[in-house]
């Protein structure tokens, strides 16, 4: 009996012994990767976009900080340091640029953020398909018009003695003016006209939200008795708070890029005092002066601003009402 019960180790050992080597784990990315490969395959062609186009070009921030000579080329050109950023900062331009960026952007986010909103609300009560749809297609449409045509609207509406606004003024007996001749006029015809031009495609997203909210919440709020407005307040704004932040974030962390074809476009000899943002000044320094380190060490302080402000904007986001980007 002793032989039989030492005999049944060896032979659990033999057993163990002929067994074959585990085959190693794969990693776990790995295995996403083979199981979900069609996704990753969709996903590729903007990633290699954002490498080609977006990270590989990084690598000539670095002429902000050189004296960029064309024929000694990036790597060749002498270190400079932050010559170029201290004759920014010491330019009697720039308190100008800042002040021009800063006032744009945030008259642009005050008038133009809460009017999506509103219009995706409005159609959200509308129960008339035909009516609704040609809604939507009407202010829609403008965000198609390229600007170049939309600024060329703007300046035969508005010129003097043939724009139909001021044959309009001309017709309830006030002077001829020359609006895009004023300075102080070009903040607002720059910010309404972009208002009007995109409020319809910027409601896309507040709609989609509002599709979202469960039938029943309105179902129950009209048993309850309650008001379109009160429907309003206590269902469709609450459900589109999520978004909302978000769009929120992303415009506050983009408040220094002003954009560029536009404001270029409507600039004028009269008005570049009210007109001039960095974007504008980057081109003219950099391209047109061919002044490229110093317009490369403009850009780059955008948009470090634009970096911190994103982060921070996004850290209150986060701990106020637990919504942000990451």
């Amino acid at each position: 009996m002793s032989q039989v019960t030492e005999s049944i180790p060896a032979q659990m050992k033999l057993q163990k012994g002929m067994n074959p080597p585990k085959r190693k784990k794969e990693h776990p990315f790995i295995k996403s990767i083979k199981k979900h490969w069609e996704l990753y395959l969709l996903v590729l062609p903007p990633v290699v976009y954002l490498l080609i186009f977006k990270y590989i070009p990084m690598v000539g921030v670095q002429i902000a900080f050189k004296d960029f000579s064309v024929v000694k080329g990036i790597w060749g050109s002498p270190w400079v340091g932050f010559k170029h950023f201290e004759a920014f900062f010491n330019s009697p331009n720039f308190w100008l640029l800042i002040k021009n960026t800063i006032g744009i952007s945030f008259y642009s986010l005050l008038a133009g953020f809460p009017v999506p909103i509103l219009l995706a609300l409005a159609l959200n009560e509308i129960r008339t398909g035909y009516f609704k749809k040609t809604v939507q297609m009407v202010t829609y449409a403008p965000h198609f018009i390229s600007t170049v045509v939309m600024v060329s609207i703007i300046i035969l509406m508005l010129s003097p003695h043939v724009g139909i606004v001021d044959r309009l003024f001309s017709f309830f007996g006030f002077s001829m003016t020359n609006f895009m001749g004023i300075p102080e006029y070009f903040k607002s015809i720059y910010v309404w006209s972009g208002v009007w031009q995109g409020m319809g495609y910027s409601s896309i997203i507040y709609i989609a939200a509002l599709a979202g909210v469960d039938p029943a919440l309105y179902e129950a709020a009209r048993i309850d008795g309650a008001s379109r407005l009160k429907k309003i307040w206590h269902i469709d704004i609450p459900s589109l708070i999520p978004v909302t932040v978000i769009m929120l974030i992303l415009s506050l962390g983009s408040i220094m890029g002003v954009g560029f074809e536009k404001i270029y476009l409507m600039q004028n000899p009269l008005n570049t005092s009210a007109s001039e943002v960095i974007s504008t000044y980057v081109y003219k320094v950099g391209l047109i002066g061919a002044n490229f380190s110093f317009s490369s060490a403009v850009g780059l302080f955008n948009s470090i601003i634009n970096l911190i402000l994103l982060i921070l904007v996004n850290a209150v986001s986060r701990r106020v009402s637990k919504n942000s980007l990451w």
